[in-house]
């Protein structure tokens, strides 16, 4: 389906939740369809705003799928806001981060100190999803916030796909804080560029010969749009077919399924 649209393209932009799973339930046969995606020789690398997993975790769960992939080929906005975090601070900075101890984890590879109470000397705040999200935490962020802390969001979605439903991501937990503090957070993941930077520079591909897809409008679509990437759209995620339909300017692609899309 991808070479009836696109013949020229290269490569493959991934995104995983509600593209690849459901939590821990898989999107179709994934062995199946990356042996699909290496058959037509496109390169692909995983890209998500998801911070909850380090690279290795996710190069965990995918194993359990049966999808064995090299560290290189996942990207995540824990990665992105190290990064990002690196280039500002070489030194490293004192950080106090609402999040998922792999971010915590990975924030420290890239040199940064957690500090785990409302100290005076923090000077970055960290906003993402928290499965143990606590009011004191709240409480703590926000006045860091507004006492002149910098605030950086990993990524701004809402929810996130479950078996279950949608439940609260990183965004919901972003947008406490911006209203409790008064201040909009500096958003690292899509659909800003940065990742998508980043993986270009892995693929060593040019925009044009890559295809970005995802189950998200605002953010992979989106994101994908502004980088002049090409675009699709799965249905088995977030957004559906009329959202997409009143969507400017509408994905590239839209099908069922990554199945449908590489089959």
């Amino acid at each position: 389906m991808i070479s009836d649209y696109f013949p020229e393209i290269k490569g493959l932009i991934l995104d995983m939740d509600g593209v690849l799973w459901h939590d821990s339930q898989p999107l179709g046969d994934l062995p199946f369809i990356f042996d699909r995606i290496r058959y037509f020789g496109y390169e692909f690398i995983l890209v998500t705003n998801n911070a909850t997993r380090t690279v290795k975790e996710y190069q965990e769960k995918l194993a359990g799928f049966g999808v064995f992939l090299e560290a290189n080929q996942i990207i995540n906005t824990s990665e992105a806001v190290g990064s990002l975090l690196h280039q500002r601070y070489p030194d490293g900075a004192n950080l106090f981060v609402i999040g998922q101890p792999s971010l915590k984890q990975t924030l420290e590879s890239y040199g940064m100190k957690i500090v785990d109470d409302a100290s005076s000397n923090v000077e970055v705040v960290i906003g993402s999803l928290d499965y143990d999200l606590t009011y004191e935490k709240l409480k703590h962020a926000s006045l860091l916030i507004q006492s002149g802390c910098k605030f950086i969001g990993t990524n701004p979605d809402k929810t996130l796909p479950t078996p279950e439903g949608f439940i609260p991501g990183s965004g919901t937990v972003i947008s406490a804080l911006e209203v409790a503090s008064g201040v909009k957070a500096e958003i690292v993941g899509k659909p800003e560029p940065l990742l998508f930077q980043i993986a270009l520079e892995r693929l060593a591909l040019n925009p044009q010969d890559t295809l970005a897809i995802g189950d998200r409008l605002e953010t992979d679509i989106a994101g994908a749009q502004a980088a002049n990437i090409h675009s699709a759209l799965v249905l088995s995620g977030a957004s559906s077919q009329e959202e997409a339909q009143k969507f400017h300017p509408q994905p590239d692609i839209i099908a069922q399924n990554l199945t449908e899309l590489v089959g």
